[in-house]
């Protein structure tokens, strides 16, 4: 048996952990890390279906407060 784990379930488990860490607790270079690991994610996630979903969801969601703003 073969286990094998998609870096970006890993990532986003990694990045789910460190953020319910408490704010006061995390040093600049802390925040630093989850920054990257944070942008590392969205280029993995970014040509997967799951993030053209989420890019189409903020599009419409900028396009819908443009409009309001009219």
């Amino acid at each position: 048996m073969v286990l094998s784990i998609n870096v970006a379930v890993l990532l986003a488990v990694i990045i789910v952990l460190r953020l319910r860490r408490r704010t006061q607790a995390r040093k600049r270079t802390d925040e630093q890390l989850t920054v990257l690991i944070v942008l590392v994610f969205g280029v993995l996630a970014a040509p997967t279906a799951f993030g053209q979903g989420i890019l189409n969801v903020v599009g419409q969601l900028a396009d819908g407060i443009a409009q309001s703003s009219h």
